[in-house]
């Protein structure tokens, strides 16, 4: 069968913040398959429960009905860790995560696995997508080696690829996945139509259609490293303008009056791209004998702030005379933004420990976060519940939505701070970033 007339059945790999809302989505127009290799992730998405909150319970829960109840349908949606389900698949689109190590050099395990579970049953003539972050190169120079070595089979001749980068934001629901464009690429002229096709299906936002699958990995990589240098560059004027006790939001404030002014805001860079994807372009420069210098010198300055931030309330804390050693301290928020249960690389963690090293005991409350996560991954412990005790000092460092029904006053001590990373309170706060 063509490649023009072959009808796409389409395998996600990985079922994260990524894949989830993209199988979904396609779920409405082919037979799609999430596999991931969590099992007790695929038993909960077939009942219905998304722990991401990127789809509601009750919705996931009747496309998965419509699906079982309609199994001649042209479309359909279903959820397995058996590889089994996939091998009718043609096209398999891989969402698995791209994270750093503890040296900040990229990580493709996951992409290896991930590659080598698709090469197990992967066909001559069908698609292999990935849209995970990655530097230029990876899909050619690193994954299509395992799928050819596990398949057998030879790329551009049995099988092809294609590279289309996510763009999801956690937590947004305005900017949902078929609300944005979509960069496509295929490792062919025709595989780049094609891969462009299939994601014009649920696309409502369009496509952009990329000359090469280096050029898509490129782009995708630049994104996010551009904000995080931008966002550099605020967090060193906050520094600036706290030292000449000058407002650091009022002057935003103001500076945002022209039309061109970028609207950047200081603040702790976290999560799975902003404060990871640099890296990968750092890293692929340095392999071709380039130091980048911007790039890692905005990565330093937001990799500090963490440290700088308690330093400050700590300075606050001392200016109101309030003992450091064994002060009571409690952090507002986890995750690595707000509204959102995502708590991976969040950088509130630098705060808590910097605020541990002085001394300091450090309670933490995230209506959003999972506390069992959290555990599992930073050993630190926090709660769903809003402590009823007092404290030394309070820090918002996550501008969830439920902080602001707060009574402060009511968690203080007669001698206490309150301070605002995120710039929410505006003059309640004793001190802000």
């Amino acid at each position: 069968m063509s490649l023009d007339t072959q009808s796409p059945k389409i395998a996600i790999i990985g079922l994260g913040y990524v894949g989830l809302p993209l199988a979904v989505e396609f779920g409405k127009i082919f037979h799609t398959t999430g596999f991931d290799i969590n099992q007790v992730r695929i038993q909960e998405l077939n009942e219905g429960l998304d722990r991401t909150l990127e789809i509601e319970g009750e919705f996931l829960q009747s496309v998965l009905e419509k699906s079982h109840a309609d199994c001649l349908a042209d479309s359909s949606l279903q959820f397995s860790s058996d590889i089994d389900f996939i091998k009718t698949c043609n096209t398999f689109i891989v969402t698995v995560p791209t994270p750093v190590d503890k040296n900040n050099r990229p990580d493709l395990t996951p992409l290896y696995r991930a590659s080598e579970t698709v090469g197990k049953v992967l066909k001559k003539g069908d698609i292999v997508i990935y849209e995970s972050t990655v530097y230029p190169g990876v899909t050619e120079d690193e994954c299509v080696p395992v799928l050819e070595k596990i398949s057998g089979l030879k790329f551009n001749i049995d099988f092809f690829a294609g590279y289309s980068p996510e763009r999801i934001n956690p937590g947004d629901k305005e900017h949902t996945v078929t609300k944005i464009l979509k960069v496509t690429s295929g490792s062919t002229p025709e595989i780049g139509r094609r891969v462009d096709d299939i994601y014009k299906k649920v696309i409502k936002a369009g496509t952009h259609l990329a000359p090469s699958i280096k050029v898509a990995e490129a782009a995708k990589v630049i994104e996010n490293s551009q904000r995080d240098i931008n966002i550099a560059f605020v967090n060193e004027l906050a520094k600036i303008f706290n030292i000449l006790d000058i407002d650091t939001h009022a002057v935003l404030e103001a500076a945002g009056t022209k039309w061109n002014f970028l609207p950047f805001k200081p603040g702790l860079v976290g999560g799975h791209c902003i404060g990871v994807d640099p890296y990968y372009l750092a890293q692929k420069a340095q392999e071709k004998g380039y130091h980048p210098e911007i790039i890692l010198a905005g990565r330093r300055l937001n990799d500090s702030m963490g440290e700088y931030v308690a330093s400050q309330i700590v300075k606050l804390m001392i200016k109101k005379g309030i003992a450091i050693y064994g002060a009571q301290l409690l952090m507002l928020g986890f995750t690595f933004k707000e509204n959102c249960p995502d708590v991976r690389n969040t950088k509130i963690v630098d705060v808590v420990k910097a605020l541990e090293d002085y001394g300091i005991t450090v309670a933490i409350y995230d209506p959003w976060a999972s506390p069992a996560e959290v555990s599992h991954e930073y050993g630190l412990t926090t709660t769903k519940q809003l402590p009823k005790e007092k404290y030394d000092a309070i820090v918002l460092g996550v501008a969830h939505k439920e902080f602001l029904q707060i009574d402060f006053s009511a968690l203080q001590k007669d001698k206490s701070i309150l301070y605002d990373v995120k710039g929410m309170l505006g003059s309640r706060a004793d001190g802000k970033l």
